[in-house]
């Protein structure tokens, strides 16, 4: 996750909680089941609905939708964050750790659902021997709330894209998140490759208060995942992440990302990875496990 004074601290993936879908949407002949009629109140029946998908354990975020009527849970079990730099008087060290961030999501009618981002309990220490003592900051996180509108690709095809407009709200506490009401639009797009691979991409513009307090920001990210069924119920993907400031002095992030998900009963799915900072501003390793689960 970014650095900046906008987003939580960097170990936390959830608010932008990716997830290339790895369980791709089939492309058919037949033309897909009409869904319209259901909704929040009038759930999908079980035989009609799209294959599980979601917005983890990648950075990008899935195009499709949780179906109309159904709920899916997808959390940090934990995620762990370490970064060190060189500073004046020695290096500087950064780490900490999230426990069960997670996102709600609720089906509303075919092709939107509304998701509900909540980061529980965060701890952020930073080791810096120019200022002293350990300084340690603990708590609540920000909580973000998201619409996804799926544009096609739902119920099946080759491609598929979605809009996601979404608002932080200023939940943490001191350090942990943003400290001001922002928001942004995320734009992602999944298309089926060649030889059992899928591709993601996806573009999203951060709104947010500059960090210095003093006038408006945009961040834009870009994204690009590559997945695959590897054997049996288990999956694996390879990710890359970028995050450009328009404020000045702010530094480019990038990193390369990596994991598993393991499909292990029906509407359950586990996943782990690793997240590593190939530029200076990012962060150095990020690990996580993470469990969802549809209702």
């Amino acid at each position: 996750m970014r650095s900046s004074n906008f987003h939580p601290p960097p170990w936390q993936r959830l608010g932008r909680a990716g997830g290339l879908a790895l369980v791709m949407m089939s492309s058919t002949a037949e033309e897909p089941a009409d869904k319209s009629g259901y909704s929040l109140f009038r759930p999908v029946p079980r035989g009609m609905m799209r294959p599980m998908s979601l917005d983890r354990p990648d950075k990008t975020e899935s195009p499709y939708t949780v179906d109309a009527g159904h709920y899916q849970l997808e959390m940090d079990l934990v995620s762990g964050f370490w970064d060190r730099e060189a500073g004046p008087a020695g290096n500087v060290t950064t780490s900490g750790f999230a426990v069960a961030p997670m996102n709600w999501k609720a089906g509303l009618v075919n092709h939107v659902d509304f998701q509900w981002i909540l980061q529980p309990y965060n701890r952020l220490r930073v080791d810096d021997p120019e200022a002293g003592p350990p300084t340690v900051r603990s708590g609540f996180g920000e909580m973000l709330t998201r619409l996804k509108i799926n544009l096609w690709g739902d119920d099946g095809g080759p491609t598929a894209l979605a809009v996601m407009p979404y608002v932080a709200w200023p939940t943490a506490g001191e350090d942990l998140g943003t400290d001001h009401v922002a928001g942004g639009i995320v734009v992602p797009f999944a298309v089926e490759l060649p030889a059992g691979f899928g591709l993601g991409m996806m573009a999203q513009a951060d709104f947010l208060k500059a960090s210095d307090g003093d006038g408006f920001a945009t961040v834009f990210v870009q994204t690009i995942t590559l997945g695959r069924d590897l054997f049996g119920p288990v999956a694996g993907f390879m990710e890359f992440y970028s995050e450009v400031s328009t404020e000045g002095g702010v530094p480019w992030v990038g990193t390369f990302d990596f994991g598993l998900t393991w499909n292990f009963a029906e509407d359950w799915i586990l996943d782990a990875g690793l997240n590593v900072g190939v530029t200076r501003s990012a962060p150095d390793l990020n690990p996580f496990l993470g469990l969802s689960h549809r209702f």
